[in-house]
């Protein structure tokens, strides 16, 4: 089974400094709940290795997911993708600019190689996406 979530939201702040944090692997992992810790592996950011922890009875330690950017358009678009002997992730955040700042625009796709992965991110996916969206907007107060 395959779990697809598209959700969107506006911020105040150009698509400039959107991209500025959208951009960093770190603030994307942070802001996900079952990433325990995470080690960008490269000077350029695009690959991140995530421990992650899942309730799920299957799962008795953590997880390891390696991540990859696989395309970068500045300061628009960011696709990652996330591999790992449990499920495979693959999410897309697009800046969209508007009249009072900038559209979010997220795509998230897991496909789960184990029983219960799928359910875990079909119930919690947006949650996961606001905990994304509060991170960003901590991060916009912080820096303006």
């Amino acid at each position: 089974m395959t779990v697809r979530v598209d959700r969107s939201f506006d911020v105040a702040a150009s698509p400039e400094r959107v991209w500025e944090f959208i951009a960093d692997p770190a603030n994307r992992a942070r802001a996900i709940s079952v990433v325990e810790t995470y080690t960008v592996e490269d000077q350029e950011g695009r690959r991140v290795t995530w421990q992650v922890s899942l309730p799920i009875p299957l799962i008795r330690k953590t997880v390891r997911v390696d991540t990859e950017d696989v395309t970068r358009r500045p300061p628009e678009y960011v696709k990652f993708v996330g591999k790992s002997k449990v499920m495979r992730v693959t999410g897309e955040h697009t800046i969209v600019e508007t009249d009072a700042g900038s559209r979010l625009e997220n795509h998230f796709v897991v496909d789960g190689k184990l029983p219960g992965v799928e359910k875990f991110f079909k119930r919690n996916l947006d949650s996961e996406l606001e905990n994304l969206r509060r991170a960003l907007e901590r991060d916009l107060q912080t820096t303006q």
